[in-house]
């Protein structure tokens, strides 16, 4: 039976074949029954969830397998020119005054017109960033020493004189015509551009991470840094703009040959560091809610969430199988649990288990009709010993006293709740006041109370009233007080261009995804890990192979993660920033494409192993390499699970919760797409923080998918009950509520999209800002008005004019026509 999504099964054996002979197939059966089982009671994985992974394995993800022979370069680069500056010395031996002097005459060298010079001092450069693996002993050594020489490439101006580099390539459109006539694009394609790259990420992500141990004057430095890439300089634009640009540039097909790997990894570093990571949000918005007048948070979200524990996912593939032969003979009977469920909060027994019909799993044939395949006839009698085996005792769980969060009601709720006791019992309504109790019984003032004092107040509901005050009274309430955070300046810089930056970043995801097909049509990632020469051996093709698997990952995780750090900021900035992005991405198919992302074999993702440790970044710069064959491949790769792929995950799942939370119209598309048996596979994963945004994504769908569903998935639903947060009159377990009727829901985004257009015209949009002003209506008035004009205007007014005024036809008997 093959695995959700994919050939392969959950530890990579492959699919049964048809034609197989009996022995084979009943043991090919017990091996995945094996695995099924394995699945279902897979251990908790111990993953701690932050803003990146840690220092080394971040700097190793910059750079592809199909580079190695590059650091052997750029230290040959170096040690050439050193040698001819420093005699007898290494740089390890300089103090900082003689090492400063030399990166000055470095950056000297980057100023010459030749292309291989200019390339050969930038390769001297990258091996300083590099850490000067050459003098190094121990993995730690290359790592102190990359931190030192980025701090002192940053205070000799190194950051500035690259950026200056990149403008220059990117404008390069010998080498953007030289990649869209070739057939196929390698890695020397994207050379400079990827030396160029890689310095400026090893400079962020050295100054982004702060140490115990850093001295004041790096500390000074690194907000010195952050300042200058939050912040247009010059009036320019933002750093992370141009990578946004470099990345439409790439989508659009003007620019094959950019290193997409390695912008998207910059542009995320560079949003972690000027916006700030998870932690950081945090705290912002407990000061953004000081400042409101606020209660403080009830919680911490981020802390609780690293304390829950995990729960054992709903039982699968086995007695899946069961229940299905099970139905093509016509009985029912309780199916044998290969395991007690901890989802079952309480222990006790199920009134609902003899009639649970796996509705969900037939959906999922819908979906993709290979997601399970049906078992010969050869195989029945070996499904039927195998369920008649003895049942393990069961064990009992304890459970702590009390739920993880703090139940929230909104004043929508408290209105609904009062709306609904007025009418039942007085048969009049007062709108929107939730303080008359005149008339109504004394269990409802208790309610009424109860409520109350579980009232939450957002800052997005704040934001909302205020700009609704702003559009009915502009006159009378004045200028908004902008506040000119980076968030803001990157929201104005973004704006008119979001729609393709957003397009862009989920074409990217597509084409990288693992369930994604190749096309004709989609993009080509692969530019900046393909060799200028293909595989001829098996070994290399398999070492290619794992470059490109583990490439995509890498491209997956920075997309996920700079999207959510994207949503986040925005959403504390201003609720109708976040909603513009939110709406791009809908509009653009992201909630699909995150379903399609899921509807594979989600644990075989997550515990792939994709790496080669031994040419991983800074270990194959100071271990011998050893020769490659199919042992060396696997050496050291002991891990339980692939971090990049479960906090890729992770985000994934947080920003499908963002995208849907609140929002009926697209609960619905989770409906539609059939995501519930696609997201109930996703539990099979027990990570704690994984779980409780399936949950919450189920949660919001349980009242649209039918009493059937909610009768068979029992304990999906008491797991939602024990992890998820309580909103105390949410009907979400019974489908009563009148939110719940799908009426309006074109209404729904229609109405939010007039609320963001009104905003950005008023906030963004000064020219069509002056309705309420004077106009000058004399001629002479206003042609005698001094306008600033740019330096370079003078020249190129001759030409504007050409252009804009004598070429273009003028039909004076229009004027006439309309006076």
């Amino acid at each position: 039976m093959d695995e959700p999504g994919g050939e392969r099964g959950a530890n990579g054996a492959p699919g049964k074949g048809k034609g197989q002979p009996p022995g084979k197939g009943r043991e090919l059966f017990r091996s995945q029954r094996k695995e099924s089982e394995g699945s279902v009671d897979c251990p908790n994985l111990e993953f701690e969830y932050g803003d990146s992974d840690i220092y080394a394995a971040e700097l190793s993800e910059l750079y592809s397998y199909t580079e190695e022979p590059e650091f052997a370069a750029n230290r040959k680069c170096f040690e050439e020119d050193f040698q001819t500056q420093v005699k007898d010395k290494q740089w390890s031996e300089l103090d900082v005054a003689r090492q400063k002097a030399y990166v000055m005459r470095l950056l000297d060298g980057l100023e010459v017109v030749n292309r291989e010079k200019r390339l050969k001092v930038a390769r001297a450069i990258l091996y300083l960033a590099q850490g000067v693996f050459g003098e190094c002993d121990t993995e730690a050594d290359v790592l102190r020493w990359s931190r030192h020489n980025n701090f002192l490439l940053y205070q000799m101006g190194t950051f500035t004189a690259f950026l200056e580099l990149l403008n220059m390539e990117m404008a390069n459109s010998q080498a953007s015509g030289s990649a869209l006539r070739k057939p196929a694009i390698s890695l020397a394609d994207s050379t400079e551009l990827r030396v160029l790259l890689s310095v400026m990420y090893l400079m962020v992500e050295a100054m982004r991470v702060e140490m115990e141990t850093d001295p004041p004057t790096w500390k000074a430095a690194r907000d010195t840094f952050r300042t200058e890439l939050s912040f247009p300089l010059h009036g320019e634009e933002p750093f992370a703009l141009l990578l946004f640009t470099m990345v439409t540039k790439f989508c659009s097909g003007h620019a094959p040959h950019f290193p997409m790997k390695k912008v998207l990894l910059l542009l995320w570093k560079v949003l972690a560091f000027t916006l700030g990571g998870f932690d950081a949000l945090q705290a912002m918005k407990v000061k953004k809610r000081q400042e409101l007048g606020l209660p403080p948070l009830p919680e911490d979200s981020i802390q609780i969430m690293r304390s829950m524990r995990a729960a054992s996912p709903p039982a699968y593939a086995i007695e899946l199988v069961e229940q299905q032969q099970q139905q093509k003979r016509g009985h029912r009977s309780r199916r044998p649990l290969m395991k007690q469920d901890s989802l079952d909060i309480y222990n006790e027994r199920d009134p609902f288990k003899n009639d649970e019909v796996l509705v969900d799993e037939e959906e999922s044939d819908d979906i993709d009709n290979s997601i399970e395949g049906e078992l010969d006839l050869l195989e029945r009698d070996t499904v039927i010993q195998a369920m008649s085996a003895p049942r393990p005792p069961v064990e009992r769980v304890s459970f702590p006293k009390g739920l993880p969060w703090a139940p929230k009601v909104r004043q929508k709720d408290i209105e609904h709740f009062l709306e609904a006791s007025r009418n039942k019992f007085i048969g009049f309504t007062l709108g929107r006041d939730t303080d008359t109790l005149v008339g109504l019984p004394r269990p409802i003032h208790e309610s009424v109370k109860t409520l109350k004092q579980h009232k939450y107040v957002s800052i997005s509901e704040v934001q909302i009233r205020n700009e609704e005050e702003m559009e009915r009274c502009p006159m009378s309430l004045g200028e908004e007080d902008v506040q000119e955070t980076p968030c803001e300046i990157l929201y104005r810089m973004m704006l008119y261009n979001l729609p393709q930056y957003m397009i862009a970043l989920l074409k990217i995801l597509l084409a990288a995804a693992p369930t994604s097909k190749a096309k004709t049509d989609s993009i080509n990632i692969l530019a900046d890990v393909l060799p200028e020469e293909m595989p001829i051996t098996v070994l290399q093709s398999m070492k290619l192979g794992i470059d490109v698997n583990r490439h995509k990952e890498i491209i997956v995780k920075s997309i996920s993660a700079l999207l959510l750090l994207l949503l986040k900021h925005f959403k504390l900035n201003h609720i109708y920033q976040f909603e513009y992005v939110s709406q791009h991405l809908v509009f653009a198919n992201c909630i699909p494409l995150i379903l399609k992302f899921f509807n594979q074999n989600i644990m075989s993702y997550i515990t792939a192993k994709n790496s080669i440790s031994v040419l991983d970044y800074p270990s194959c710069t100071v271990h011998e390499l050893p020769e490659l064959n199919a042992e060396s491949l696997e050496v050291g790769d002991n891990n339980q699970f692939c971090w990049r792929n479960l906090f890729s995950c992770i985000n994934l799942l947080r920003i499908l919760n963002k995208l849907t939370k609140w929002k009926h119209s697209r609960t619905m598309m989770l409906v539609v797409f059939k995501s519930a048996p696609i997201l109930k596979r996703a539990l099979k994963v027990k990570q704690a923080m994984m779980q409780l945004y399936v949950l919450k994504l189920l949660k919001i769908q349980t009242k649209y998918l039918g009493r059937q569903w909610r009768k068979s998935n029992m304990k999906t639903m008491s797991a939602i009950y024990q992890k998820v947060r309580h909103r105390m009159n949410d009907d979400w377990a019974y489908g009563n509520d009148l939110d719940a009727r799908p009426w309006d829901f074109q209404a729904e985004e229609c109405t939010l999209r007039a609320n963001i257009e009104s905003f950005n015209s008023r906030r963004y949009d000064k020219s069509q800002d002056s309705e309420f002003a004077p106009v000058d209506n004399c001629l002479q008035s206003v042609l005698g008005q001094h306008l600033d004009l740019p330096e370079d205007f003078h020249y190129s007014y001759e030409l504007w004019l050409e252009r804009e005024v004598f070429s273009q036809p003028i039909c004076w008997e229009e004027l006439l026509r309309y006076p």
